[in-house]
């Protein structure tokens, strides 16, 4: 309980200080928090796991939870506060303890992450809604160069967000907005496998899952798959 209370009152300090790259209030609920983290540990052989925007660690603890002996861990937290957090409890919470030497906290943008490595999973908690079409569109980028062929890529968005934010925004914001839902669709559309809706979140969110094809060395783009996602309601956000 003292931790989740001390995350969120660093949550709602970032939030003010840093919307832009916090974007949101408070860390993911925990039923948010097991979906984004429940691709982890499905395989048989050791998987190679990212994290990008792990926050204080809510869903890094279920990341954790699952890691299996030969699973390697890489968190990516741009905020520095956070990432201090996050390099503490690999120090001090005897539940991350035990895997602290296969973990890495990275404090840097994802885009600047290293294109020789490779993950089975990943993980993301980036606030897309908050950034212009162009650093979404890198990001998105950078996610299909980081995985290996056949990876899986779960990533949440609060339901109905995008469509409430353009009731009340500007001609260019709602552009703004309009541009980074087109990049996610043409994303879902090609990709994902499968969704969950959690409704115990504050506020309501879909988390989204999808199986990348993983980047060809020296290839300029990656093309869209022929299967269809296994669910096609639309997300509404």
């Amino acid at each position: 309980m003292g931790q989740r209370l001390s995350d969120y009152r660093l949550f709602l300090r970032e939030f003010r200080q840093t919307f832009h790259s916090t974007g949101a209030i408070l860390p993911s609920g925990r039923r948010l928090a097991r979906r984004l983290a429940s691709k982890v540990g499905s395989g048989d052989v050791g998987q190679k796991v990212l994290e990008v925007g792990s926050g204080t660690g809510a869903v890094t603890a279920e990341i954790i939870a699952r890691l299996g002996p030969d699973d390697r861990l890489d968190l990516v937290e741009l905020n520095e506060r956070f990432a201090k957090v996050l390099g503490d409890r690999l120090r001090q919470d005897p539940s991350w303890l035990r895997v602290a030497d296969r973990v890495r906290v990275l404090q840097m943008p994802v885009e600047e992450l290293d294109e020789a490595c490779r993950y089975d999973v990943v993980v993301s908690g980036l606030p897309l809604n908050n950034f212009s079409c162009q650093v979404v569109q890198k990001i998105l980028s950078q996610f299909h160069r980081l995985a290996t062929q056949g990876a899986s890529l779960s990533f949440f968005e609060y339901v109905a967000i995008r469509k409430a934010k353009a009731l009340c925004s500007k001609p260019q914001e709602r552009r703004r907005l309009a541009g980074i839902e087109s990049l996610l669709q043409r994303e879902l559309d090609s990709w994902e496998v499968d969704r969950d809706c959690v409704l115990a979140n504050v506020p309501p969110a879909w988390v989204h899952h999808l199986r990348l094809p993983g980047e060809v060395a020296g290839a300029e783009k990656h093309e869209p798959r022929d299967q269809t996602p296994s669910r096609s309601t639309s997300p509404g956000s």
